[in-house]
């Protein structure tokens, strides 16, 4: 259920309201517009009060959101979440943030070079994991939490905010610990117990599309990290599995516009898993930005023949700086900035 406040309600007419919201045993999430304060009350049977919040004179009127990802959705918010990172960095606004980095870290040293090569390019957030879900189990499973310090490390020398992945619950303590940003796989986006654990620790969280999710799966996911109390959530599209071959994924253009209609939610896109293709990456990340990309994920490594995981799929440097500068010119063009 959404309680609308009157229009400049004071901080006190606020407390009141969302006082008398946990008296009844239900979580209230506040949502500030321009004038006006929305509180949604979450919880089974929250309709049933509805008279009771009507009949106080802070409110001005109360609407129930039919669809099932209440949190997420645009009749509890109508404004763009925009995300805050450390170093004034910010996803959902006009500007279009680059993520990069390698797809798993492999050495500090291999790391910082690689920090140089995303901050020099352009790029604003760095990437790199720690805890890798492999298809096969003989393949490199990263360094773990080792891993996670020689980002946080290389993060603060380079000045630039860092994400990587949790695989479990009792990862995400760790990942928020060193990291600016909880990212959650493809393979994870229905593992309740991990959504839920995210959703409790109060970093911003990038939550990746299943590669069969549909739409709506994929919002009732970010709907349980919500509903725990973390507000701060990105949706990223990498893909999706369809009868192709040619290529590693599908990338699903088409999400972005109908996501972004149905949520206030920013929407990250990741070129690199989507295609799988390195000379085909670039293309597919300027389509992201024509699209309506609220920030680009992609992969680069220095020797890609070396990289002990994603290589083929990896932009070499060169190929990530023409990126980052034809992106640029792209986003004057559609009266955004990268």
């Amino acid at each position: 259920m959404i309680i609308t406040l009157k229009k400049r309600a004071t901080k006190q007419e606020e407390k009141k309201v969302v006082e008398k919201i946990k008296k009844l045993g239900y979580i209230p999430h506040i949502s500030k517009g321009k004038d006006v304060t929305i509180i949604g009350m979450v919880g089974e049977f929250a309709e049933k009060y509805s008279e009771l919040f009507e009949s106080m004179d802070e409110v001005d009127h109360i609407s129930e959101i039919e669809k099932p990802y209440k949190l997420a959705s645009r009749d509890f918010k109508q404004e763009n979440t925009i995300i805050k990172l450390p170093y004034g960095i910010e996803i959902g606004g006009n500007k279009v943030p680059v993520i990069a980095g390698p797809c798993a870290i492999e050495s500090k040293s291999v790391l910082e070079e690689i920090a140089k090569i995303v901050k020099d390019g352009g790029g604003t957030i760095l990437r790199g994991g720690a805890y890798k879900p492999r298809s096969s189990p003989y393949t490199f499973q990263g360094l773990g939490e080792k891993g996670l310090k020689f980002l946080h490390d290389v993060g603060v020398k380079y000045k630039i905010p860092t994400i990587s992945e949790a695989m479990a619950v009792e990862q995400v303590p760790l990942v928020s610990k060193y990291c600016d940003i909880v990212q959650i796989g493809a393979r994870n986006v229905q593992n309740y117990d991990l959504l839920k654990a995210c959703g409790r620790q109060k970093k911003p969280v990038l939550l990746k599309r299943g590669m069969a999710t549909t739409i709506k799966e994929w919002l009732l996911s970010a709907e349980y990290i919500l509903s725990e109390g973390n507000n701060n959530v990105m949706l990223c599209e990498r893909g999706i599995r369809t009868f192709e071959t040619a290529t590693r994924f599908t990338l699903d253009l088409n999400a972005v516009p109908v996501v972004k209609k149905l949520t206030h939610l920013p929407v990250v896109l990741d070129p690199s898993h989507g295609i799988g293709i390195r000379e085909h990456v670039p293309t597919m990340a300027k389509a992201s930005l024509a699209a309506g990309a609220d920030a680009i994920a992609l992969e680069i490594h220095p020797r890609p023949e070396e990289a002990l995981s994603d290589g083929a799929q990896s932009l070499l440097p060169d190929q990530y700086k023409k990126l980052l500068s034809e992106l640029k010119v792209l986003a004057k063009a559609l009266d955004r900035e990268i």
